[in-house]
C-alpha cells in the first residue's frame, strides 16, 4: 500500500465516524429505513442529513464566507434546499390565492442567512448530479433514462442566479417589500404550467375534487366524509387511540374532527417522527362541502438542526421545538396558515398546522431533467427561490431595514463566494453518500 493510500484510509475512517455519530445523535441508531433512503443519491443524503451540514460548519470542514458572519440574525429555513420550495395555497387551506414560497419550516430558527444561501446553492449542484444519475440509469425515475440533464456548469450558473436574485430582492426599494410575494408567473416562465396546475387544485379550481391534497386523501363517497383506504400512506387507529386523540386535539381546530389517521412514510429528514392527520370540517360534512373541510397535520417536532451545534446563538432558539417552528413560520410567511399552533403532548412537542389544498413541490427531475430545464428552466427556478427566500428572511424583522442594509454591505458583490463554498461542499456530500453506502453494506 502506498503512503498516500495509508494516509487516506484513516481520514475516510474518521469521516465515517463523524457521519455515524451525527446520524445516531438524531436517529438513535444507524441503518434505519431513513438511512437506506438517504443512500440512494447524494441529493437525498443531503436532504436527510441537515445536522451534518451544521456540524461541518462548526468543525471548519465547510467554510462560510467570514464577511457574512456578522450580519444580523434572522428567521431561516434551516434545511434550505431545492425541494423545500413550491406553490401552495396561502393561509393553509383557507384561501385560493397561490404563492411560490418556502414550504418546510421544520428546522426553522434564528440563524445566519448565509447558511440558507449556501445550503440551497449546494443543493443545486446535487440536484444536477441526481438527474445525471437518473439519465444514466443509476437512480430510478419513471421516464427519465436518456433525458438531457443540467450539467455541473449549468448548476453553477443557476446557483449564481439564485444568490443574485436574493440580493436584488433584499435591495428592492419597494415600500411594500414584506407584503410582496411570487403570486404571479409570466406565461414564458419555466414555472408557468406548474403555477396553473396549483391554481386548478385550489378550493375554487377545476381540479379541486381530483387533484387537491384533501381530495386525494378523502373517501368522497362517504357521508360523513372520512379518510380513504390508503394503507401505503394512512393507517387507521384503534378505537381507544382515536378517542384519546380526538379528545386531546379538538380544542386546537376550528371545526369538527371528522376522522383521524396516522400518516406513514412522510418526508426524508423526519421520516421516523410520528404524525397524524385530522380531517376537519362541518359536522356530518359530505362531498358537496369538501371545500369547507381541510386537513390538519399534527407532527412531533425535534430540535431544529442548527441548534444542535449553535445552542447559544439566540435566546429565541430556547423555545421548545414546536413553538419555535410556529414563531418562525408566522414571520416568514406573507399570510400564515389559519391553523398554526403547538402543544406539549405525549411527552413531546407537537406542531399543529393546516395542510395546503394546493401544494405543488418539485423533485430534482422536475427542474433539472429535460430540454426545458437545460435551456434556462433550472436557472429560472433558482432565481424564483432566491426571491422567495429573500422575502422570508427580510420578514424576520419588519420594523427596520437593518437586515437589507447588511445584505448590501456584506453580500452584494460577493455572490461568488457563496457559490464557491457550495460547490466545494457538494463534492464533500457526494463522498459522504458513498461512505454511508459502505457503512450500510458492512452493517448488512
Amino acid at each position: 500500500m502506498s503512503a498516500s493510500h495509508s494516509q487516506d484510509r484513516p481520514q475516510s475512517k474518521a469521516r465515517a465516524q463523524e457521519i455515524q455519530d451525527c446520524l445516531e445523535r438524531v436517529d438513535q441508531q444507524l441503518g434505519i429505513p431513513k438511512h437506506h433512503k438517504m443512500s440512494r443519491s447524494p441529493f437525498i443524503f443531503f436532504r436527510g442529513s441537515a445536522p451534518l451540514f451544521y456540524q461541518d460548519i462548526v468543525s471548519g470542514r465547510l467554510a462560510a464566507p467570514k464577511n457574512l458572519l456578522d450580519m444580523p440574525l434572522t428567521t431561516i429555513m434551516g434545511d434550505c434546499h431545492s425541494s423545500n420550495f413550491g406553490f401552495l395555497s396561502e393561509e393553509g387551506s383557507h384561501s385560493s390565492d397561490i404563492i411560490f414560497s418556502p414550504n418546510d419550516f421544520d428546522d426553522a430558527c434564528m440563524g445566519q442567512a448565509s447558511w440558507d444561501l449556501i445550503r440551497f446553492s449546494c443543493s443545486l449542484f446535487l440536484c444536477a448530479d441526481h438527474c445525471q444519475a437518473i439519465s444514466e440509469g443509476r437512480v430510478e425515475a419513471e421516464g427519465g433514462r436518456g433525458k438531457a440533464f443540467v450539467s455541473q456548469e449549468g448548476a453553477e450558473l443557476a446557483a449564481l442566479a439564485f444568490v443574485r436574485s436574493y440580493v436584488d430582492s433584499c435591495l428592492s426599494s419597494d415600500s411594500k417589500l414584506y407584503q410582496d410575494g411570487l403570486d404571479r408567473v409570466d406565461e414564458q416562465h419555466f414555472l408557468f404550467k406548474s403555477f396553473n396546475k396549483a391554481k386548478r387544485r385550489s378550493a375554487k379550481g377545476e381540479d379541486f375534487y381530483r387533484k387537491s391534497a384533501i381530495a386525494k386523501s378523502v373517501d368522497l363517497e362517504a357521508s360523513p366524509l372520512c379518510f380513504a383506504n390508503r394503507p401505503d400512506r394512512l393507517e387507521a387507529l384503534s378505537p381507544e387511540e382515536y378517542d384519546s386523540i380526538h379528545y386531546d386535539l379538538s380544542p386546537f381546530v376550528d371545526d369538527f374532527i371528522l376522522d383521524i389517521v396516522k400518516r406513514l412514510n412522510a418526508g426524508t429528514g423526519s421520516v421516523n417522527m410520528d404524525r397524524y392527520y385530522l380531517l376537519v370540517g362541518p359536522k356530518d360534512a359530505n362531498a358537496d362541502q369538501l371545500e369547507l373541510c381541510h386537513l390538519v397535520e399534527v407532527k412531533q417536532q425535534r430540535e431544529a438542526a442548527p441548534i444542535l451545534y449553535f445552542p447559544d446563538l439566540s435566546p429565541n432558539n430556547r423555545l421548545n421545538p414546536a413553538h419555535l417552528t410556529v414563531m418562525c413560520q408566522r414571520r416568514m410567511q406573507r399570510s400564515p396558515d389559519m391553523v398554526l399552533d403547538e402543544t406539549e403532548w405525549r411527552d413531546g412537542h407537537w406542531l399543529i398546522r393546516s395542510r395546503h389544498h394546493a401544494r405543488l413541490g418539485f423533485d430534482p427531475e422536475d427542474i433539472a431533467l429535460g430540454k426545458k430545464a437545460c435551456k434556462g428552466g433550472f436557472t429560472d427556478y433558482a432565481s424564483a427561490c432566491g426571491k422567495a427566500l429573500a422575502l422570508a428572511h427580510c420578514r424576520g424583522d419588519r420594523r427596520s431595514k437593518l437586515f437589507e442594509q447588511a445584505v448590501q454591505a456584506k453580500l452584494q458583490g460577493h455572490e461568488e463566494s457563496i457559490v464557491d463554498a457550495a460547490k466545494s461542499y457538494a463534492a464533500q456530500v457526494v463522498n459522504d453518500c458513498q461512505i454511508l453506502n459502505q457503512m450500510l453494506s458492512q452493517k448488512g
